[in-house]
């Protein structure tokens, strides 16, 4: 049983009459006599909500800033009509939108009902419970329960880094169009066939192709083009902490390919996780590399595998890597380094190119990842990406106050860690990307073009 906000209205209407009336005893008992009345009528003429039938259709994926349609059927198999509230209730980070819609079902139909999903936050979003209240015809008092209707909504990662793509895509079709003039020499893959000269090597004799032409013919070779990349996201602790200003995509601008898009009316709010920062270049540099050719896999690790895609074909590379990162949240762990290297060696037989996005933090990779370095870097290209944030950057420049300058030595002190340690990482043979947030995609992509314009790769 409920008693709705009406009821409190009439009995204090009925204290009123009883504070008037010449005999308030007998008052009092007739207005509790009326009231309790009417709040059995109703309860007794309120449709049943337990047996009422809840059937869900809808969006099961949600890219973050757009919305998702997510359709309620009511069905009321009882004999009498249910007049009143429902409420479907999602965690508040859904954004679901009405709260509470008005029901009115008659015996034997059913009604349809929509809730909009606006979600704030990346991962997977599950209906809690849809409560109904129904009430009688006074609208005094009414019965009340909750049923049991489960859905779930994936929002996957916007892809704000999309924008960045055609004008990587570009320079990509401009080194496809230099790769043949690259210097011939050392490589596995073929390049031509010359006439041979004396220092060539005799093993790269084609001996088919010399008896063709009666003359000692040589094959050429080059770097391969068309590499393996795998993409390693730290979700240690360090990707937890927030960065930047956190971008408010406007709804479908991440769809239609529109990149950083932000609310007119939108205040700046605590940045994102460096973990999304991370997942924002690591699909830019995927997208990227699946339209050069290369295989690219994905491995998310922290002290175990939250994530690992591997075989996708170039059409279906993008979905499956936003669907596996979609509910991957950093773990208050510190990183296990030597387990992380242990898993890309094992899944990684040839070499390749090696991306580690993980925090350029010298405490943590002093103990973590440099004593394990060279068992990596020895058998694959290895690059470092990490997230930097602005504000260290900010603090370090504002020296007006004794505040500020105790703030700009700290902030100064953190920046010439983060250089050595990225100097030790380059003397090992690491590339580094080092950028902040809004950055890190293009930087990580440019570097990747670098690596082939150069032939490394």
């Amino acid at each position: 049983m409920v008693l709705t906000g009406r009821a409190g209205l009439v009995a204090a209407i009925g204290v009123v009459v009883v504070l008037l009336a010449p005999q308030p005893g007998a008052a009092l008992a007739g207005v509790c006599l009326l009231l309790l009345a009417a709040i059995i009528l109703d309860l007794v003429f309120a449709g049943a909500v337990r047996p009422l039938r809840l059937h869900r259709s809808g969006d099961r994926l949600v890219r973050l800033g757009g919305q998702a349609t997510v359709e309620l059927v009511v069905e009321n198999p009882g004999r009498r009509r249910v007049r009143g509230v429902l409420r479907d209730a999602w965690p508040p980070s859904a954004g679901a939108s009405p709260r509470s819609q008005k029901l009115d079902v008659p015996a034997g139909e059913r009604r349809r009902l929509v809730v909009t999903l606006t979600p704030t936050r990346r991962g997977d979003r599950a209906s809690v419970a849809v409560t109904v209240r129904s009430l009688g015809p006074l609208g005094l008092a009414g019965r009340q329960g909750s049923h049991s209707s489960p859905w779930g909504v994936r929002v996957l990662p916007p892809f704000l880094s999309r924008k960045h793509l055609p004008s990587r895509l570009a320079r990509l079709r401009e080194l496809d169009g230099q790769h043949p003039a690259l210097v011939r020499g050392q490589g596995t893959e073929f390049d031509s066939l010359r006439e041979y000269v004396v220092g060539d090597d005799v093993r790269s004799i084609d001996w088919r192709a010399t008896a063709r032409r009666h003359d000692v013919v040589v094959r050429t070779w080059r770097p391969e083009r068309d590499r393996r990349v795998l993409i390693v996201l730290d979700t240690g602790r360090t990707s937890a902490g927030r960065v930047g200003d956190a971008p408010i995509p406007l709804a479908g601008a991440a769809a239609s390919g529109g990149g950083l898009l932000v609310r007119p009316d939108a205040r700046p709010v605590p940045g994102w996780p460096r973990l999304d920062w991370s997942m924002d270049a690591a699909l830019l540099l995927a997208a990227l590399a699946a339209r050069a050719g290369d295989q690219v896999d994905f491995l998310a690790y922290d002290r175990a595998v939250r994530a690992w895609v591997a075989g996708a074909s170039r059409t279906e590379l993008l979905a499956s890597l936003v669907n596996s990162m979609a509910p991957i949240e950093a773990e208050l762990i510190e990183a296990d380094s030597q387990g992380m290297v242990a898993a890309v060696l094992s899944r990684a037989k040839r070499r390749c190119l090696v991306v580690l996005l993980t925090d350029l933090n010298p405490a943590a990779l002093d103990e973590g990842l440099m004593p394990v370095l060279p068992q990596l870097s020895s058998r694959h290209l290895v690059l470092v990406a990490g997230v930097s944030d602005p504000r260290v950057a900010a603090m370090a420049a504002r020296k007006g106050t004794a505040e500020e300058v105790y703030d700009a030595a700290a902030a100064e002190q953190a920046q010439l860690g983060r250089r050595r340690i990225t100097a030790r990482l380059r003397r090992h043979g690491v590339e580094v990307v080092d950028a902040p947030p809004e950055d890190i995609a293009p930087a990580l992509a440019d570097a990747y073009l670098a690596l082939k314009a150069a032939g490394r790769l």
